[in-house]
């Protein structure tokens, strides 16, 4: 009796597993990008940051074949030069983007082999000087700033739970100025972070 319902039980929990191998809602992806930021001009001050490279690490999870609830990290390093009439000033920063929203896949005809879709995420970055003596400012602090995400992108198969993903996030934020006054431009930029990596589905 007992050897059945063993049994019994391994072949449930086994066939409970193959659906959800199946069903794949959940995936993770590591995207390469590049982060290009809007100059911004505010209180006799011009303001621009630098262009990097970065890293995205990201988990999205699918409540069904259209619409799915995503986390991202990212990671760049990246300087903010500020043009002032008192002359120029550079504040070198890790920059960490921690966000979360919704992907919305869009319907494609069966023969096209990529998957579309849209997001649109809230969060915050974070600014963090790295004291680089070329590259800081005296009394430049840690800044955290809220973030809002937008953009869409396109998953394209290689092989079974596995795809290429190219993307395109929009960040729209408040200009940073490390708790500086002298420095506060007080202006909403824009950075625009294209990326490309992989994916893998579970």
């Amino acid at each position: 009796m007992w050897r059945r319902a063993l049994l019994s039980l391994s072949a449930i929990l086994l066939l409970s597993a193959v659906v959800a191998a199946q069903e794949s809602h959940s995936e993770i992806s590591l995207q390469g990008t590049g982060s290009f930021t809007k100059d911004s001009t505010g209180n006799g001050t011009l303001q621009r940051g630098t262009e990097t490279g970065g890293f995205l690490v990201g988990y999205r999870y699918h409540f069904n074949r259209w619409l799915a609830a995503e986390t991202v990290y990212g990671y760049n390093r990246n300087t903010q030069e500020f043009f002032a009439p008192t002359g120029l000033s550079r504040i070198q920063a890790n920059v960490h983007q921690a966000t979360g929203g919704f992907v919305i896949k869009l319907p494609t005809p069966a023969r096209l082999r990529f998957s579309p879709y849209l997001l649109a995420e809230g969060g915050a970055l974070v600014f963090d000087p790295t004291n680089n003596r070329f590259g800081t400012v005296p009394g430049a602090q840690r800044q955290a700033t809220g973030v809002f995400a937008y953009g869409g992108g396109a998953d394209f198969p290689i092989v079974k739970h596995v795809s290429l993903r190219a993307e395109y996030r929009g960040l729209v934020y408040s200009a940073p100025d490390f708790g500086l006054t002298t420095l506060n431009t007080n202006t909403i930029t824009h950075t625009a972070q294209p990326s490309a990596g992989i994916m893998f589905r579970f």
